[in-house]
């Protein structure tokens, strides 16, 4: 999202059309503590319901495990009990600057993938925090993922969706003691 808060689909070097959403907000916290609530009071900012949790609105919590191959996950319980659900890896975490991980949604075959790029950078009295979604021009275009989307309709959907949750964030950074 730019920082007039709409949706920001523009392609960055090297990107093939369609593939990548760019999202950014400002937080009126420092750098350190962006970071922090991004990785560490994910559940607390993270928005519930179907939309956004593979748990629904089932009881339960998504959670960052810090450092390189750390998961992010969401556990809740379901019909049959108690599940987890892996959304994907870490590969890069380099506090409080940066973080990267892979992003798989609940329909992705075992074998696709995307990746979220997340920056914190100082800017005025608080942070951008900018989030990369790329990789989905590498997903067939009928993917169930896409909910029948054309290319620029789909990462406009991904953009609103990143740009919802970092409303959140910035919510969550506000109320933040």
């Amino acid at each position: 999202m730019s920082d007039r808060g709409r949706p920001d689909a523009r392609a960055g070097a090297g990107a093939r059309p369609g593939d990548q959403a760019r999202v950014s907000a400002m937080v009126a916290v420092s750098v350190a503590e962006a970071f922090d609530i991004f990785t560490r009071e994910t559940d607390l900012w993270w928005r519930h319901g179907a939309r956004f949790r593979a748990g629904g609105r089932s009881p339960g919590a998504l959670h960052f495990e810090p450092g390189a191959g750390g998961r992010l996950f969401e556990e809740f319980r379901g019909a049959s009990g108690a599940q987890l659900v892996e959304f994907g890896r870490i590969t890069v975490w380099d506090p409080p600057a940066r973080l990267v991980f892979e992003w798989r949604n609940v329909n992705f075959a075992p074998d696709e993938k995307t990746e979220v790029d997340v920056s914190f950078e100082p800017a005025g009295r608080g942070t951008r925090v900018t989030v990369v979604h790329r990789g989905w021009a590498a997903l067939r275009v009928d993917h169930p993922a896409r909910h029948g989307q054309d290319a620029a309709a789909f990462i406009r959907m991904i953009g609103l969706w990143w740009g919802d949750l970092l409303s959140a964030l910035r919510e969550r950074a506000a109320r933040r003691p």
